[in-house]
């Protein structure tokens, strides 16, 4: 697909506020639910298994807060058909009809797992299509969803950075309740994920897990979740930059099997803006190096 499919327009959003609090953005880029209709007729299996890779609802858990001060960015499509949170070709060789440009990371481990940026399996591992796809497809989705999303991604940082000295991004996510391994202890309510300290200060991580933790909630940090592509491209603490992922239990606020809203959910959704006003209330030279902001 060379262009823009109508179904995925738009295929992000970017809610900004008419006055940022602080230079923080809440991103949720694996909660995209619209299925292009090509996409679903070339998989082998159906949409409920699909959506099993979505984080359902996260979008708007964090919704609330681009009225709060905070700009909130949201993707449409589904990670299954593009995934935002890995370099621009993580590929499969084995999924394309054609040979690959030789700049296509092919070897990454992700890649192995099935999980590139055209994913090859939904998470609980099930293959997606029923037979090879074409690279001018692959390449297609690329140039017209990832992209544009990372551009404006990017554009968003930037204008925090040059107006407060700092930006800070909340890569939001949520995780299955219980891992595919038996041998994996049970799974914490939130885990934080900062590329084991690289991709922020510790005391942005610290903040995150003093007020989760005291809302209630248990937390872990970088397992089984550290951080992906956009954890590690964006978090730049050393020139001010700085972002953690949070990975939020699904049983927490919805019912994994029937993909609804849990009872806790509008509390879950108040926790989030509770986070916000914490974070917002860290004095920017916490944060380490600092630009000051242009005048």
């Amino acid at each position: 697909m060379n262009r823009l499919d109508g179904e995925l327009s738009p295929p992000f959003e970017i809610v900004e506020p008419v006055h940022w609090r602080a230079p923080i953005i809440f991103n949720s880029p694996h909660s995209g639910s619209v299925y292009p209709r090509e996409f679903l007729s070339a998989s082998r299996i159906d949409i409920a298994a699909l959506r099993r890779s979505e984080d359902s609802f996260m979008d708007e858990l964090i919704g609330g807060l681009s009225g709060q001060g905070f700009p909130t960015v949201r993707v449409n499509f589904p990670r299954s058909y593009v995934d935002v949170n890995r370099e621009p070709y993580e590929l499969d060789p084995r999924m394309f009809i054609g040979r690959l440009p030789s700049f296509a990371n092919t070897r990454s481990m992700r890649v192995a797992g099935g999980l590139g940026t055209i994913p090859r399996v939904v998470g609980d591992g099930q293959e997606i299509y029923r037979e090879r796809i074409s690279i001018d497809d692959a390449m297609g989705r690329i140039e017209a969803l990832y992209k544009p999303y990372h551009r404006a991604l990017r554009r968003l940082l930037n204008k925090a950075h040059q107006a407060f000295g700092t930006a800070i991004l909340v890569d939001c996510h949520s995780m299955p309740s219980v891992g595919v391994s038996r041998d994996e202890p049970r799974r914490p309510d939130i885990v934080i994920g900062d590329r084991y300290g690289t991709s922020c200060v510790g005391r942005l991580a610290d903040v995150v897990e003093e007020v989760m933790g005291g809302l209630g909630y248990s937390v872990g940090r970088n397992k089984p979740y550290a951080g992906g592509f956009i954890t590690e491209h964006y978090g730049n603490p050393a020139s001010g930059l700085h972002t953690v992922q949070l990975e939020l239990n699904r049983a927490v606020y919805m019912d994994e099997r029937r993909r609804e809203r849990g009872p806790r959910f509008a509390q879950v959704s108040a926790d989030f803006t509770a986070l916000a006003d914490a974070l917002a209330r860290l004095p920017l030279g916490d944060l380490g190096p600092f630009q000051a902001a242009a005048e």
